[in-house]
């Protein structure tokens, strides 16, 4: 389990006009002169930056490009007047794609972001060469529905006015208990305000919401047989049920699953690294065969 919180050195940025708003985004790595190396696209979860995926893109980035970024209503990106839906978040997506010149591209999403992955693969699915979701679930009411520590936690995290308290329900929210104890609640808390400060506005917090309320992509996952699909499961995730995973495994033909069985909702964190691997012999695979 990696324990270790080395930030890499910062990356190009630069802002992109999708529509009527900007997107911030990063590039990490060099473009590959080998062309069957595509390049990865992260998309993130609720309400963070793309930097929350700093402990994974250095694994990805040693020979191809990796594009991370805020999505509408988060970090750096403009926060236009929501709600916001799936589809409006995978159309900035791909609109990124398209201004970068990515034609095909490797697809990863984390959480809500998996959630905006499903729908992007959905309706451009021969634009991506893989596909990997990560602590996600694939829609319906019982799918918004966290554990009761997941929903205690987010609801503190999300209304109290107390910064300390705030960071301890995040850690609680994303990490299990042997970790943090593990780690140390302060060198936690110092990743996590990295990431989730300054917080977002409410009208593009209740914006992000109402477009994870609004996702139900299951009816629809059947279309994506074929495509090289990798679901991460971590077993001890208390935000998005761990069993919604195996829904997606089941719903996606011929996916693939990777449980963990120390995880958290906040794995890409607590083991960036070894999910980056996960990643990296994924994608790998699906170059070769492809």
């Amino acid at each position: 389990m990696t324990t270790s919180f080395e930030a890499p050195s910062p990356a190009p940025s630069g802002r992109i006009s999708v529509g009527d708003h900007e997107l911030a985004y990063e590039l990490h790595g060099v473009s590959p002169t080998a062309p069957h190396k595509l390049p990865v696209i992260l998309v993130m979860g609720f309400s963070l930056p793309g930097r929350g995926w700093r402990f994974v893109w250095p694994t990805l980035s040693a020979d191809r490009l990796v594009l991370s970024f805020d999505n509408r209503g988060a970090g750096d990106s403009d926060k236009p007047a929501g709600p916001y839906s799936m589809a409006d978040f995978a159309a900035d997506t791909l609109a990124l794609a398209d201004r970068l010149g990515f034609a095909q591209f490797h697809l990863v999403g984390v959480s809500m972001g998996g959630m905006i992955a499903q729908q992007l693969a959905i309706t451009a699915k021969d634009r991506l060469a893989s596909l990997t979701l990560i602590a996600t679930q694939p829609g319906g009411v019982l799918a918004r529905i966290p554990r009761f520590k997941g929903l205690k936690t987010f609801v503190t995290a999300n209304l109290t006015k107390d910064s300390t308290k705030r960071y301890i329900s995040i850690s609680e929210m994303l990490f299990p208990r042997a970790f943090i104890e593990k780690v140390g609640q302060h060198a936690l808390l110092d990743v996590l305000r990295v990431d989730f400060e300054p917080p977002i506005p409410k009208h593009a917090r209740k914006s992000q919401l109402a477009a994870v309320f609004g996702h139900d992509a299951r009816k629809r996952l059947g279309s994506l047989a074929g495509l090289p699909t990798l679901i991460i499961k971590p077993e001890l995730d208390v935000l998005i049920h761990p069993k919604h995973s195996e829904e997606l495994h089941r719903l996606i033909p011929g996916s693939r699953i990777a449980r963990i069985a120390d995880a958290g909702h906040g794995l890409i964190r607590q083991m960036g690294p070894e999910v980056a691997a996960l990643i990296r012999t994924h994608i790998e695979s699906a170059e070769a065969t492809h």
